[in-house]
């Protein structure tokens, strides 16, 4: 074995001599045959010519055969030859050469194709031989045979990548051709190269040797050393010429049919044409290996699913590259052993639904993930994953698109204004589907619309404890109640850490349960007094991470600044270098904008996180945390169900959430930060409380969790009126009896007894359909089946359907519509302002509280046609101005009207600026506030567009609003927009990719992340790597849906008449 790679034995077997010998190493014409004609001389003397420079060469034609699977594996036969005679083959890669669309223009005034050449002698000789008389006979056998003296040597190398197979000639062949073995021993002289894309011409030359009847050389396993076999060694990117030596002695015999023979200059011309024209292609003999392993792998885990079988794959039915993608992007060893316990229950193996329930930490999402990689790569099904907030989302699809690229999958956005509707359908590939509760709702609605509900496989639920948080908890219902009714197939996974009432939620869901309390570290509680807090920071800091909950955004960032000023100067040198670069990156995403706290805060490694920061801000503080760069927030409860950003030390400021008092699965969302498994080995939190509230906490920390109750009827129109819109727009179930049917097995109907006092649940679904039928929603047809019996059936209407596909409030359907059709009537498009008010979410108006000041200032601004804007809307100047100085207003003005438009100015001094800081300041809004008025907006803007799609009077705004939303959701300049696409990839860090010269998706796709690492300032390894990922991943989805689209125009209508006229005739 060379270090360089494998060696591999071949054996190349010649044709058996069938005719009387030559007697020499030349052919040698008769003179007869070279008199033949006077015109033929001139010819012959230069071919004379030729032969004399290619003394001792004796030329054959070559048949090349196939060897390897792999196409840079190639045998080229032939006889001897003076390495001087032959040139060094242009190739694509390395050897500068320059694309030319003519066959004449690459070989025009080239003489080595007509003189002084292998080639041009073997044509000559070629030509004369098959002359001979005696040859005449044998022209039927197209193959080429040399009879070697004692002391001829050949040396061939070949160009493998990867892993080497022993290979020889079928026994079988040899037989039937009359093969004789010829070895060829390792030399060493002229080295050559040969492109891999010559593989596009072997494969051509072996299909038309079919045509002819020749025998093909096959694979077969090495069985003795005492045949002579051809011992070939295999350097990289070298084929060492055949060596010429004096004694030799060989006999040649050319035979073919000659209306199908080809000469081997034409053989020759045509490849190295094909070869300059064609892309290289990249072979990798280990790629195709592991490929082919995992495929096996992948197959036999599926059918050991399919056969509920006990025995399990290498990897929990996975292939083990799984567990070594674990070991490599996240460090997990080894699981659990409550892990393995959930993943091997029985319920788990029958595709039973399965609630799991354990403390924060306790490693639940890692069972999650491994039941969706079984999904996709074993059952080949789709996965809908529902997570609670966006920025979880994001992080889960940086995390998860390694996963996809190495195995095989699609991982897509479904959050904020991002997602299709219906979703790609796919052939081959299967998609992971991470979404926030809304757009998983939207999804599942567009997969039973279009009765693709079934190729859904799995559906997992993060926080299931959400369904009973207001509306969000509604809609999480409906998606749950709506797969569980049309799909008998797709398997509900739900987890979570505070879950109480979990019979109700078992017999909704039709779920095992299983829970555990473990957690890798034990919890403390201690009751300390508020004045030791530093003191309790100090104790942990700057080795450790520690996290301070505060009850208000302000609140944080005070306690922030007065831990500041009692830490020692010592702080300030601990990673000071570090510090100074987040400061100056917080800066650049600013554009020269730093917050002062922040400012005195971070060269002590301390900062305030809350949702005041744009998201920008969180980002890179959240990074500076996780890596060590910051070791001390100061937050809110928020963080506690956000990111995954772990302490050693957890201390609660005070029991309360803004002005309300604890919940007890807050608390134990925020302690279960404390020591995050696989972070950290140790944890305590710790609860700062005054006497006043000691009997609360007491109870707080020994009561049980609190219960889980349906919101469904709580939320009127975002809850069981959407609900009976979406099933009778999607014929789940369009009358009366259905839907009470239907409503007895959701979360709702299973606690009914519970939740309803006064009114039955039958009577609530009378009303509610009565509602949606005046409000224009639905419309009635009664059916009378006999005198007695009457049934009652309901179909939507155009609005109705308009409001469940673009999932609007039912509470704003009505004044939308409105608003919209009284917007075609003098839509100003001068300007983005009018769209801008008319996609400005309804949600947030009554929030808004307008600055009568900043208000008139900025109308006073408007330009004539932003004016008129107004003046449709009917606000006006003087209404603002008399609003401004505190004057009375007899006119009547609609309040919402006002605030909306006043938000709508905040929205539209955004695309302009594209500055948050800019526009925060001119508003006096807090930034992270004008960022969620964005987010939101965004998202407005896409439902809008749905909204539009099915109303054909709207049909004007379809296109507008396909490029205000664009904009609304990315907010920066369109040259920026192709690399916030990708999911990590925010303004900030997008201005610093497009500066280095990263500007499209591809650019990222193919960037190496240790290149930029060094390039761009202040991105961590975890971080390029995931930017890598996540753009490969987007840039895959784009091409195999372009893919797809291809293949979809180019495949035969199945109502083609032809087609459709056959298929009656053979039934």
């Amino acid at each position: 074995m060379d270090e360089g790679g494998s060696r591999i034995r071949r054996r190349v077997s010649l044709p058996k001599r069938k005719r009387p010998s030559l007697g020499c190493i030349f052919v040698v014409p008769t003179a007869a045959e070279l008199e033949r004609g006077d015109e033929k001389k001139e010819e012959e003397m230069v071919a004379e010519n030729r032969r004399r420079k290619t003394a001792g060469v004796i030329p054959v034609e070559v048949q090349p055969y196939l060897l390897s699977d792999s196409p840079d594996c190639l045998f080229l036969g032939g006889g001897d030859t003076n390495p001087d005679l032959l040139r060094r083959m242009p190739t694509d890669r390395g050897m500068g050469y320059q694309h030319n669309d003519s066959e004449e223009d690459m070989f025009g005034d080239y003489d080595s194709f007509t003189e002084n050449s292998f080639i041009a002698a073997a044509e000559d000789l070629e030509q004369k031989y098959m002359q001979l008389p005696e040859l005449r006979k044998h022209a039927t056998d197209f193959a080429t045979e040399n009879v070697c003296s004692e002391s001829i040597k050949n040396k061939l190398s070949v160009t493998p990548i990867g892993n080497f197979t022993e290979l020889q000639t079928d026994k079988h062949t040899e037989n039937q051709s009359g093969y004789e073995d010829v070895t060829v021993e390792p030399g060493a002289d002229l080295l050559y190269d040969v492109p891999s894309s010559q593989a596009m011409y072997f494969e051509n030359l072996q299909n038309s040797s079919n045509d002819l009847g020749d025998q093909f050389m096959k694979e077969r396993a090495w069985k003795s050393s005492s045949h002579n076999t051809v011992n070939e060694e295999l350097p990289h990117n070298y084929i060492e010429q055949p060596q010429q030596n004096d004694e030799s002695s060989s006999k040649v015999r050319t035979s073919s049919d000659m209306n199908r023979r080809t000469s081997i200059k034409d053989h020759l011309k045509s490849a190295m044409t094909g070869n300059a024209k064609a892309q290289t292609p990249v072979f990798s003999r280990s790629k195709q290996l592991k490929e082919t392993l995992l495929s096996e792998e992948i197959n036999v885990a599926k059918k050991t699913i399919e056969s509920s079988s006990n025995d399990l794959g290498p990897f929990y039915s996975l292939p083990s590259k799984v567990r070594d993608l674990y070991v490599q992007l996240k460090g997990i060893e080894k699981l659990y052993e409550w892990q393995h316990t959930c993943l091997t229950l029985k319920s788990v193996q029958e595709r039973k639904n399965l609630i799991y329930s354990l403390p924060t930490s306790g490693g639940k999402t890692l069972v999650a993930e491994i039941l969706m990689l079984q999904e996709l790569l074993c059952s080949r099904k789709d996965v809908l994953m529902i997570l609670p907030y966006v920025a979880i989302v994001q992080e889960k699809i940086s995390g998860l698109s390694s996963f996809g690229i190495e195995l095989g999958f699609f991982v897509e956005e479904y959050a904020g204004s991002k997602g299709r509707f219906p979703p790609t359908k796919r052939r081959e590939k299967k998609s992971l589907y991470i979404a926030t509760i809304e757009k998983g709702h939207s999804l599942v609605n567009s997969l039973i619309e279009t009765g693709r509900i079934d190729s859904l496989g799995l559906v997992v639920v993060d926080e299931l404890h959400m369904i009973g948080e207001g509306s969000r908890g509604a809609i999480l219902e409906m998606t749950l109640a709506k797969i569980l009714y049309t799909s008998k197939t797709t398997q509900i996974i739900g987890m979570s850490a505070t879950l109480n009432n979990v019979e109700d939620l078992q017999k909704f869901l039709q779920a095992e349960y299983y829970t555990s309390q473990f957690r890798p570290y034990s919890d403390t509680l201690k009751k300390m007094d508020p004045d030791h807090l530093v003191a309790l920071v100090t104790e942990v800091i700057p080795n450790y991470s520690c996290l301070v909950f505060c009850p208000s955004k302000k609140n944080c960032e005070n306690v922030a600044e007065m831990i500041c000023k009692f830490l020692s100067k010592e702080y300030l040198k601990h990673k000071e270098k570090e510090k100074c670069e987040v400061i100056n990156n917080l800066k650049n995403i600013g554009n020269g904008n730093l917050c002062p706290v922040l400012k005195r805060t971070i060269p002590f490694g301390v900062a305030y996180h809350h949702s005041g920061l744009t998201s920008d801000e969180r980002k890179l503080l959240e990074e500076a945390y996780s890596t060590g760069v910051l070791c001390l927030f100061t937050c809110t409860s928020t963080l506690a169900a956000g990111v995954n950003l772990p302490a050693r030390r957890v201390i609660l400021r005070a029991p309360y959430v803004a002005m309300e008092f604890l919940k007890r699965n807050q608390y134990k969302q925020m302690i279960g930060r404390a020591g995050r498994a696989g972070i950290d080995t140790i944890g305590e939190s710790i609860l700062i409380l005054q006497e006043k509230d000691k009997q609360q906490v007491l109870e707080l920390i020994t009561r049980p969790l609190e219960n889980c109750y349906s919101r469904l009827v709580q939320e009127f129109t975002k809850g069981i009126q959407t609900l009976f819109l979406s099933l009778i727009g999607l014929k789940i179930a369009t009358n009366l009896d259905d839907i009470y049917c239907f409503m007895n097995g959701t979360f709702f109907g299973v606690q009914q007894k519970i939740l309803l006092k006064e009114k039955s649940l039958w009577e609530i679904t009378v009303e509610s359909l009565r509602y949606l039928t005046e409000k224009g929603l639905l419309q009635k047809d009664t059916i009378c089946k006999s005198e007695e019996e009457v049934q009652h059936n309901f179909h939507i209407t155009q609005l109705g359907r308009a409001s469940f596909k673009g999932t609007i409030d039912l509470a704003y359907c009505d004044i939308l519509y409105r608003d919209l059709k009284k917007g075609l009537e003098g839509l100003v498009l001068e300007s983005l302002l009018h769209l801008t008010y008319l996609t400005t979410p309804y949600d947030l108006v009554s929030q808004c509280n307008p600055d009568w000041m900043i208000y008139f200032r900025q109308f006073s601004q408007l330009s004539p046609a932003e004016q008129n804007v107004a003046a449709i809307l009917g606000v006006s100047e003087s209404f603002i101005g008399k609003k401004a100085s505190g004057q009375a207003i007899r006119k009547k003005v609609d309040k919402d009207v006002v605030n909306r438009l006043y938000l709508s100015f905040v929205l539209y001094s955004l695309l302009k600026e594209t500055n948050i800081w800019t526009v925060s300041e001119k508003f006096n809004m807090p930034r992270g506030y004008v960022q969620n008025l964005l987010t939101g907006a965004a998202s407005f803007s896409s439902c809008v567009l749905h909204f539009c799609e099915e109303l054909e009077e709207f049909w004007v705004y379809r296109a507008l609003l396909v490029e205000l939303t664009k904009k609304l959701t990315y907010c920066v300049k369109a040259e920026l927009i192709p690399l916030m696409e990708v999911t990590g990839v925010l303004e900030g860090r997008a201005k610093q990719l497009y500066s280095a010269g990263y500007k499209s998706l591809m650019h990222l796709a193919n960037a190496n992340p240790e290149v930029l690492i060094r390039t761009i300032d202040h991105l961590s390894r975890r971080q390029a790597k995931q930017i890598v990922s996540s753009a490969k991943m987007l840039l895959h989805e784009k091409a195999e849906a372009l893919q797809e689209e291809v293949e979809e125009l180019l495949r035969l209508p199945s109502d083609f008449p032809g087609v459709v006229a056959s298929s009656t005739d053979k039934a």
